[in-house]
Order: structure tokens, then sequence, then C-alpha cells
């Protein structure tokens, strides 16, 4: 009788899903904020904290706290781009560039990552031009992309029909780099702010604006995701998690950009925190996936392309980043 163990691809696909969970909380623990020495809040320069019940009190600084939120979003859109740049890669590879314009995402998104690179490195407090005009472009591409996964689908014998959103080019995949493009475009709007005191951008309290946005991205990435679960019929118990989690995370999040700001939530922002390692949990279990195709990873120019999509999961990392970024604009300024 035969070992039960997991062997071969399927015991190495297995480790790299402890690999990737590993690294994702390491990654997540080192862009915390820390707190120092007998504060309970984190360091922040030139900023002082004043307890009053639960009550965040926050006086005026010179614009760094801002500047560093803005940062944390130039993260997440770079998060949310380099995720699209190497699933696009595939899928577009997959269908052997037959159109031109296939290219163009690999580019929007190549754009986006290193403009995101260059924000996150940039602690000036004035938009960037160049950013900007990187991420406006980012945005576009994912409303065109989106109008030409449409049109593929609507041509095909049956149209909108489950066989087609199944195994056609996916609806919502072309969304998640103008989510990249608009949240680096929130970052560049953050910077404008003069001062930490109640932040704005397009003239709304940037904590609601930005929380609201990743909520709905957050939303949209869910049915992505449900759809191709579905067709995969859910037959691990784990292709439930990003159909339960982040739905979770964006109501939470949804309900803290609408409520009450200036108080601390701590169920937010640990569901939050879940949702984003998530994103390396998920890359782990698709090499899994990917692994037990027939010649596993030794057959890895056909696995890959036929397999569940690795790059895809970290879109979830990018967007729940985001809400971090957006759950401390809230809770550190009252709009009232």
């Amino acid at each position: 009788m035969g070992s039960s163990r997991p062997t071969g691809d399927i015991a190495v696909a297995i480790a790299a899903l402890g690999g990737a969970t590993v690294l994702g909380g390491v990654a997540l623990a080192l862009t915390q904020p820390r707190a120092p020495a007998g504060e309970g809040r984190p360091a922040l320069p030139a900023l002082r904290w004043a307890e009053k019940g639960r009550e965040l009190v926050v006086s005026p600084t010179d614009g760094k706290a801002t500047v560093r939120a803005a940062r944390r979003l130039n993260r997440a859109a770079g998060t949310i781009a380099a995720s699209v740049l190497a699933d696009s890669a595939i899928e577009h590879y997959r269908g052997a560039f037959h159109n031109e314009a296939m290219v163009t995402p690999l580019i929007a998104a190549s754009l986006s990552l290193l403009a995101s690179a260059h924000g996150t490195a940039d602690d000036r407090r004035s938009a960037h031009m160049a950013r900007d005009l990187v991420y406006a472009a980012a945005g576009l591409t994912g409303v065109v992309g989106t109008g030409f996964h449409i049109y593929n689908i609507s041509r095909k014998p049956g149209g909108f029909t489950w066989q087609n959103l199944f195994y056609s080019a996916p609806l919502g995949a072309p969304a998640a780099i103008s989510l990249s493009g608009m949240l680096g475009f929130l970052s560049e709007r953050l910077r404008e702010n003069v001062s930490d005191s109640r932040p704005r951008v397009l003239g709304r309290p940037a904590g609601r604006v930005i929380g609201l946005l990743t909520s709905l991205g957050l939303i949209g990435t869910v049915g992505e995701a449900g759809l191709l679960h579905f067709r995969g019929a859910y037959h691990n118990p784990a292709m439930y998690l990003p159909v339960t989690m982040p739905p979770m995370a964006a109501a939470l999040l949804g309900a803290g950009s609408m409520g009450e700001t200036g108080k601390r939530k701590p169920l937010t922002r640990w569901w939050l925190r879940f949702t984003a390692l998530l994103g390396f949990v998920g890359s782990g279990f698709h090499m899994i996936g990917v692994a037990r195709n027939h010649g596993g990873w030794r057959n890895w120019k056909q696995n890959l392309l036929n397999g569940p999509p690795i790059p895809a999961p970290p879109s979830f990392t990018g967007l729940a980043m985001a809400g971090l970024a957006a759950l401390a604009l809230l809770e550190d300024h009252r709009d009232d």
C-alpha cells in the first residue's frame, strides 16, 4: 500500500505555499509602522497624539503623515500592477498576442509599477506630473481593455453564455490595471495637501474616498475570482476563502468610510491584514494547482498557461494595502 504523503511536484508546491505564507506575513509586518517605546501609536514625524476615550485628536503638522499615506497607496498600486503584469503576460502569451493591442496592458502595468516604485521612494509633498500621466494611462488602459474583452465574448457563438464567460477573455481582469491607476492617481492628490489636518482628495475627505474606492475594487475582484472558482466547482474548500474574506473586508471598510471617523477600528484593520495575506496564500494554492496537472512543473510550459493563474491573487494584497492606508486616514482624522 503506497504512502499517503504528498510527493514530487505536489510536495514542492505545498512547500511553496508555506513559503508564500511566511514571506507574505513578513512583508506585511515590515510595512506596518512601529510605535516607539512608551507610545501606543505609530511614530510619525512632528505629530502629537492625545487620547480622549476612543477618539484620537491629531494636531496639524507639516504634511509628512499625509505623504506617508500617499506612499502606502503607491505601494498598493505597484502591487496590483505587478500582479497584472505577470498575469496578463501569461494570458496574452497563451492567446499568441493575435491582436497587437494585447501588448498594451503589459506596457501600462510596467509603467505603473515603475511609477509606483518611484512614488514609494519619493517623500515630497507635491504631485509628480510623470506619475500622474502614467496612472491616467493605466486607468484608461483598463477601461479600453474591458471593452475589448466584452467584444471578444459577444462575438463568440452563443454570446454571453457560461461557457464563454468561463473560457473567453476574463471580463474583470482589465479592471485591475484601472484600479492600480486610480489608486496611484489618488496618492498624487494626497501629496497636494499642505498639512496633515483633514487631508482631502477631489474635494472630499481622503479616507472616505480611498476607502469607498477600495471597497468597490474588492467587490469587483471577488466577482472575477468567484466566477473562475465556480468553474472549478470549488473542489477545494480553500477556494471559498477569496469569495468570503474579501467581501467582509469590503463591508467593514465601506461601513467605516461612510460612518463616524476619528475612532480606532481594530476588527477592520485585522481583517484587511488577513485579506492581504490571502493574496500570498492564494498564489501558493495556485502553485499546488499547477503541480497537480499532468506532468506537474516538468510540464510547466503548458501547465502555467492552463493551470490556475499564480500571479492573480496578489491583487487582493494590493487592495488590502490600499484599505489599510485609507483606514489610517479614517482613524486619524475627524471630518466634523
